[in-house]
């Protein structure tokens, strides 16, 4: 990947990859992208995840978006990302013509992780994460530019480790933000349940300047998942990505670029 890359990060959030249904149409979408250029997929699966604590009795605990995570949610979430979802995308991908290969971000470097440190929440709050990690560094990851010259398109399970080999949590959208900032990419793609960012009336606020990021962010008006996106996209903003949109990936024929969020343009709507 040049510096000039054409490369378009994608991140899926759990909710799309819950149904085989689902699986199938992603898949499709996956393959028109990868088609028009260079492609990284990062995943989530946070609705798999709560499914099995729940099968557990393990609860759930969450902060602006970022699951606290104990030894026990831990092991749920490594089985879940990086086992079942990962290779059940893989295998749609690849019945679509996809030439996928199944990673986690622990994979020959593909992002250096380091335990996060105690968390400012946006309520003002101090909050131990627990077994989450942090991606940090900025040199490109030399296998996804391998892969991707290769012609094949890393599938990205969102579970990295530090220095120690210590598995950590990282949230999906923290890692493809990250991702699309060391990769220089042209874009960055966040799908998910929701219409982008939403104002109070549910209506989708089509344009989200650098202004009004830090002010939904500040003032409690994003939802605790939404914080977790815009920060990402902060940060791929400040990385040099160029293009940013928050869309509902229910509606897959949107993956081919009709976004229901532009993050990082000049507009700041109210």
């Amino acid at each position: 990947m040049t510096e000039n890359s054409t490369c378009l990060i994608l991140k899926l959030g759990g909710e799309l990859l819950k149904h085989e249904q689902g699986r199938r149409d992603i898949a499709q979408a996956i393959k028109r992208l990868s088609s028009i250029g260079p492609l990284v997929v990062v995943h989530g699966g946070g609705r798999d995840v709560d499914t099995e604590m729940a099968t557990r009795g393990i609860p759930k605990h969450a902060v602006d978006g970022l699951r606290v995570t104990d030894a026990d949610t831990l092991d749920v979430v490594v089985g879940v990302l990086a086992g079942r979802v990962n290779t059940q995308l893989v295998a749609a991908a690849g019945a679509a013509g996809v030439a996928a290969v199944g990673l986690t971000a622990a994979d020959a470097g593909v992002t250096p992780v380091q335990r996060a440190a105690p968390y400012v929440a946006a309520d003002g709050t101090m909050v131990d994460l627990g077994f989450v990690g942090q991606p940090t560094g900025d040199e490109r990851p030399e296998l996804l530019g391998r892969l991707s010259a290769a012609g094949f398109v890393p599938i990205i399970a969102s579970i990295g480790a530090d220095s120690t080999g210590q598995l950590l949590n990282v949230n999906a959208d923290t890692l493809a933000g990250h991702l699309a900032a060391r990769l220089r990419a042209f874009r960055l793609l966040i799908a998910g349940g929701t219409a982008g960012v939403l104002d109070e009336d549910g209506q989708t606020i089509t344009s989200v300047g650098e202004e009004l990021l830090e002010r939904l962010i500040a003032d409690g008006r994003a939802s605790a998942g939404m914080v977790a996106k815009l920060i990402a996209c902060r940060e791929a903003r400040r990385g040099g990505v160029r293009k940013i949109e928050i869309i509902d990936g229910t509606r897959t024929t949107s993956l081919d670029g009709r976004p229901g969020t532009t993050v990082g343009g000049s507009a700041t709507t109210d």
